[in-house]
Formats: structure tokens, sequence, C-alpha cells
């Protein structure tokens, strides 16, 4: 017999290392799983792993679905670093969507630069607003933001729904749920002709520059931090619990808008009845593989759009289904939470005593 036993101090090499750990295991998982459907091991992980990042336009797509995984992960490590957890970042993704459509609509045929910005401030704003709800019921009445937030992705569904089928749908559209197309002032600017990434990339290369600053430079990240780690140490303090949970979900918020921007600005160019095929999801695997911090968060990110991009590479080339995508993801989060377990437990014999 066996029992659970903490360790009296977790390797920090390992707590750095099992990232890669766990993405090694989820790519040699990923070759039995590759045989039993019946592929060539080796020939599936090149269209997977390999052929989707072997061009220049491929690169493009790999750093374009990259950028609002980035985004929206940057904010849930800040917000998982002060123990707030925001699951609603795909609802906050979606109003910040829906609220620089709104901006790109409303100055249809109006030229200038400063529609576009109007329309990244808009994003952000809803997006903050969409976090605020879930800050103010748990500083007011301590309810659960986990759910509160959750919820709030699928009212975020709907109201999109509701206005790409109505308000907001193209009367040129042939009855597609979709808004017309924006005018090119409320485009963001490709960064290479030919490939679809744009502005939105460096944009979100500058936000991870930020919040490594923020959360290691600045006395309100070292408060999240400690907050995080010691919820007694900072109450002892004197911490505001409060300050600390409404200031990471509206950080967390604002940067999912700014993820919903670059979306519908970016390769979509119009609001449509589905803006993230689940990112602020995915991001939630993605802040806990970058250990929660900003420049391992860039590097998941990157991971993490390779799955997307290998997974339409299978659909298409191997005839697999779309779930092989999720199934990875799936298996990422099991292999990192198997090695975080490891990290900071251990299993020891458990003799039974000897009586007379």
């Amino acid at each position: 017999m066996f029992r659970v036993e903490a360790r009296p101090s977790p390797s920090r090499a390992m707590m750095l290392g099992s990232p890669l750990l766990a993405a090694c295991a989820m790519l040699l998982t990923s070759t039995l799983l590759f045989y039993l459907l019946g592929q060539a091991p080796v020939h599936a992980f090149y269209v997977y792993f390999i052929e989707p990042a072997s061009t220049a336009y491929g690169i493009g797509e790999l750093l374009l679905k990259a950028t609002p995984l980035t985004l929206c992960g940057v904010g849930l490590a800040i917000s998982f670093r002060a123990n707030v957890f925001n699951i609603g970042a795909d609802g906050q993704l979606t109003m910040g969507a829906i609220a620089a459509a709104c901006v790109a609509l409303y100055f249809q045929g109006t030229l200038g630069w400063w529609v576009l910005v109007l329309m990244l401030l808009s994003g952000m704003a809803a997006g903050m607003l969409w976090a605020a709800i879930p800050a103010l019921l748990r500083t007011r009445f301590n309810t659960s933001e986990i759910l509160v937030s959750l919820m709030l992705v699928y009212v975020a569904y709907l109201t999109l729904s509701y206005l790409v089928h109505g308000p907001l749908r193209d009367p040129n559209g042939f009855n597609f749920p979709q808004s017309p197309m924006f005018d090119q002032y409320a485009m963001l600017p490709l960064l290479v002709e030919g490939l679809r990434t744009n502005l939105a990339f460096p944009v979100a290369l500058v936000v991870v520059a930020c919040a490594w600053f923020f959360c290691s430079r600045t006395f309100a990240g070292y408060r999240m931090k400690v907050a995080g780690m010691a919820p007694a140490a900072a109450t002892y303090a004197g911490f505001s619990d409060s300050a600390n949970i409404w200031l990471s979900l509206l950080i967390s918020g604002a940067l999912a808008g700014l993820a919903g921007v670059g979306e519908v600005a970016g390769p979509i160019g119009q609001l449509q009845a589905s803006v993230s095929p689940g990112y602020g999801f995915a991001a939630i695997i993605v802040a806990y593989v970058g250990r929660l911090q900003p420049v391992g968060v860039l590097l998941a990110a990157l991971l993490m759009s390779l799955l997307y991009i290998g997974g339409e590479s299978a659909q298409i080339e191997l005839q697999l289904p779309s779930a092989i995508t999720s199934l990875f993801q799936g298996l990422l989060l099991f292999y990192l939470l198997a090695a975080d377990f490891f990290i900071h437990y251990r299993f020891k014999p458990k003799f039974a005593g000897l009586t007379s």
C-alpha cells in the first residue's frame, strides 16, 4: 500500500520543465493515437505538427492564431496569479468583438485612422465591462467568479447571435447571419503582403512585455502574487482583496476584448455568428502551460496555435475528425496536471504495524 505525501520543497527546475515534458508526452501519445486511427504514424505526425509551419504562409497562420491565444492567456495568467479564476474570457472576447463591430459599422464610410483606434478602445472597454460583472458580484455578494464568468459566456454568445440575425445583419448578405464587411480604415494593417498576420501580433508582443514588467517590477503585481500564493499573509499585510479581484478581472477582460477586436478587424473583417473557435477556453490551458508567466504564455500560445492549424490539416489530408484538436489540447492539460502532481507530491510505502 502507498500513501500520498507532500514534498517538503518542490523542484523549481521541474516546475519550469514540466510544460516541455507534458508537450513531449502529448506528442508521443499522438503517435499511438494516429496508429489506432489507421494512419501511418510518421506521415500523420508530419502532416499535423511539421507541415503547417513549413511555409511562410503557414508561419503567418501560426502567428495569426497565436495572437488571440496570447492576449487571452496573458490576461488569464495575471488573474490566476491572484487566485481569481476568470473562466469567461471567451465571452469577454465576444463582447469586445461586438463593440468594435458596432463602432466600425456606425462610422461606415468615414475615413481616418482614428476609427480603428476607437474600435480598439471600445473593444477593451466592453471586455472590461463584461468582466466587471463577476468582479462586482464576487466583492459584494461573495459569489463564485468561476460560475458567473462562465455563464456570461453564453449570454455573450446569444447576444452575438441576436445581433447578426437582427439589427446588424447585412441586407445584401443573402440572409446569412453576418454583418456588412468593414471599411479599409476599420481593418488592422497586414504585416507582410500575401500573409494574413496583421498588426495584432506586434500588439500582443507589447502586451507580453508590459505584463512581464507589471508582474515582476510593480507593487500591484507583487501584491497580486502574494494574494495568490498566501492569502492569509496578504490579509495580514493589509493588501485589499477587493482591489486584487477588480484589477485582475478588469485586466483579463480588457485583453480578451482586445483579442476580439483583433479577430473582427483582422482575418474575419466583419461580425459573424461565431467569432471565436474557443480561444478563451483554450487560453486557460495556455496560461497553465505557460506557468502563469507572460513569456511562457507566448510560447504556449504558439504550441496551441500549432494544434489548431495541425487539426485543420489533419481534417483535409488525413480525413480525421475535428475533435482530434480538442483531444490533443486535453492531453496536454492532463499531462501537465499529472506532472504538477508528482512535482508537489510523492508516493511512499505504507507499512502496517505489527501486532502481537
